[in-house]
């Protein structure tokens, strides 16, 4: 859940407030981060309203988790709040979790909201299909906001199998007016969005996915029905006539396939999907592998050389720059007492030479503190292709988190 409006911000932080301090005193187990994070963009932005240069920004993510019934039953709270220098949208509250467990052997019972990951790759994560994407807090799509459901699992020798029931669509998240990382710096107009189901947000969707370790082989089979997670956007003009973008959720329906083979060193990896929306059938993969060098130069540090491969066959119709590219990457995990790690990587299209830089790195300092530290660059991105409007949109992210 969003909150726009400065008064209602104020009294979901003064809620907040109130909760930790219950919490607090009630808590079996607390824990979460409280972290400052600074934003620099080098190039100027595609349109005059967005913010130049640096963006502040606070963020603190508590979490409360209560077991009774011998630990057959589970309380979790998670919720998560951001205050933006310059974009209103980016200021925002959600609870990523708040979750009612019952397990027995064989079965368990999850009510309420919640959060989870299907997937195995490095590059994109196609079957990870249920919760949606926060786009606001990062662009890389690893931030999902928390997803209403009712998730029974049954535990057998021959696998698990999950079913989920998912009462209530969550809208993806974008950029203000005034924020960066937006489409050709052109506006997202979210109060516009458009639905294909009548029921639009109150459409009730359903998934069922298959898991299981075979020995190397960790295998996941899953199937999706509902409102998908990733919206076209419609060129339109708002209420004054200027040009904006209006999301469109369309109806799917998504199988997906992901496995992993552990071989020695070699970490073998594939995410398949086929999805059934609007316009027809289309198939997309993403595949690979991780080859770990470990205690290299007799030391502690482990060196991983990661490539994938990412297909879609939409083509130049597929709404993501994914279509054709490959990706190479570079894993430093020194195993020292600072949790010190480092990936270095880079997507190239095959077919337009567009390229994507990054590098994501993080060091513990003493007990509760974690320095991170992301760099993003987008190079050569010619006009045809979906990522073009990020050509200005390069930007380093430095993060200080206290844990507790």
């Amino acid at each position: 859940m969003l909150f726009k409006s400065r008064k209602s911000r104020l009294m979901i932080l003064a809620l907040t407030l109130l909760c930790l301090t219950w919490l607090d005193v009630q808590a079996d187990e607390w824990s979460g981060y409280f972290a400052g994070e600074m934003r620099y963009f080098p190039e100027s932005p595609l349109s005059a309203d967005q913010y130049q240069d640096v963006n502040l920004s606070l963020s603190a993510q508590p979490e409360y988790h209560h077991k009774w019934d011998d630990g057959y039953q589970t309380f979790t709270f998670v919720p998560f709040v951001r205050v933006d220098q310059h974009d209103q949208e980016r200021t925002h509250f959600d609870i990523r979790e708040l979750t009612w467990l019952k397990a027995r052997q064989d079965w368990e019972l999850r009510l309420g909201i919640r959060k989870l990951f299907w997937g195995v790759t490095e590059s994109q994560h196609l079957v990870d299909i249920i919760n949606q994407t926060d786009w606001i807090e990062h662009p890389d799509t690893e931030d999902k906001l928390g997803q209403q459901m009712i998730n029974l699992a049954l535990i057998q020798n021959w696998g698990t199998v999950d079913f989920f029931i998912l009462p209530g669509f969550r809208e993806r998240t974008f950029p203000g007016r005034k924020g960066r990382l937006l489409s050709g710096g052109i506006p997202i107009e979210t109060d516009q969005t458009r639905y294909e189901s009548g029921a639009k947000q109150k459409h009730v969707d359903w998934a069922v996915r298959w898991s299981h370790t075979l020995g190397d082989w960790d295998i996941g089979l899953s199937h999706f029905s509902g409102t998908g997670r990733e919206p076209r956007l419609i060129p339109s003009l708002d209420g004054a006539g200027r040009f904006v973008l209006i999301p469109y959720y369309e109806q799917i329906n998504q199988t997906g396939l992901d496995l992993q083979f552990t071989q020695e060193d070699i970490l073998w990896k594939l995410e398949m999907i086929s999805r059934q929306e609007q316009a027809g059938r289309f198939t997309a993969f993403t595949g690979g592998l991780e080859y770990t060098f470990v205690g290299v130069f007799e030391t502690n540090a482990d060196v991983g050389l990661v490539t994938e491969y990412l297909f879609d066959d939409r083509k130049e119709n597929a709404p993501t720059p994914f279509e054709n590219d490959m990706m190479l990457g570079l894993r430093l995990t020194l195993n020292d007492v600072q949790s010190t790690e480092l990936l270095a990587g880079s997507l190239f299209d095959l077919d337009s030479q567009a390229r994507f830089f990054l590098v994501e790195a993080s060091r513990r300092l003493g007990d509760n503190w974690k320095l991170s530290l992301d760099a993003y660059i987008y190079s050569n991105m010619p006009v045809d292709d979906p990522a073009y409007g990020f050509r200005y949109e390069d930007f380093v992210q430095l993060e200080l988190a206290w844990y507790f």
